[in-house]
């Protein structure tokens, strides 16, 4: 048995037993279906509203992936530009600290006044909610470069953009997957909270709208999709980049 196998069974027997238990609450503590539904009722919900929540999870799930490229584009510029103009340095890390600084409840109102109630608001509110941990992932990963091959690519006569492409950055790539991996699993809480504020399409507009119409079902629903979308999504970015990045391990 292989470890993908293994991996699997484990992924299943995690999965039994928490169902089991949430099944195991509802019967003891006798609890009303609008305060906590069986898992047997949101399945059926699943199945029934089937059609809908996978329109609203195709919405959501473009805008995670393009905040995800967003963040990855802003977090990788910024990184290099500390790096190569120290001067700038100074200036772009207060920015750097101020996006995680302030709330993205905070920001997400402004985001809906600037950029309307479409998908764009909610595209750069998961590029920021990622924007920090791909930044500092990547600046650490380039400035903390073995000093040897730097060194030895000078000696060999490198210029300075050389050995940033064919050093610094493949070295600094497994430091990026590692925030990267982070990043695809933060990303979906700035789109939900993004259709919170204010949308008309998306699980976080479709939960908001199941719980003003005690349709908890349906929020549970809702909520078990985007789980499982989080989870795809890091198992995929996982495997890419253990076949991108074989020098990682």
């Amino acid at each position: 048995m292989n470890d993908g196998s293994i991996s699997i069974g484990r992924s299943l027997v995690t999965v039994a037993v928490i169902l089991g238990l949430w099944q195991l609450v509802v019967i003891l503590f006798e609890m009303p279906s609008f305060i906590l539904p069986a898992p047997w009722d949101v399945f059926e919900r699943l199945f029934s509203r089937f059609d809908v929540l996978l329109k609203h999870t195709w919405v959501t799930a473009k805008e995670i992936l393009l905040g995800l490229l967003l963040g990855l584009s802003m977090g990788l510029m910024f990184a290099l530009q500390m790096l190569l103009f120290k001067p700038i340095k100074r200036w772009l890390l207060p920015i750097l600290i101020a996006s995680q600084a302030v709330p993205v409840f905070a920001i997400a109102p402004l985001l809906m006044l600037w950029l309307g109630y479409g998908i764009a608001s909610k595209v750069v509110m998961a590029a920021i909610i990622i924007f920090f941990p791909v930044t500092t992932c990547c600046y650490d990963g380039l400035r903390n470069t073995p000093s040897g091959y730097l060194d030895l690519a000078k000696t060999m006569g490198a210029s300075k953009w050389q050995r940033l492409r064919h050093i610094q950055i493949p070295a600094s790539l497994p430091t990026l997957a590692s925030g990267l991996r982070v990043a695809v699993v933060i990303a979906p809480i700035g789109a939900v909270v993004g259709e919170w504020v204010g949308s008309s399409a998306g699980l976080g507009y479709l939960m908001l709208q199941a719980n003003a119409r005690m349709q908890i079902d349906e929020m549970f629903a809702a909520l078990l999709i985007l789980a499982l979308l989080s989870i795809s999504l890091y198992f995929i970015t996982d495997k890419l980049l253990k076949k991108f990045i074989p020098w990682e391990n």
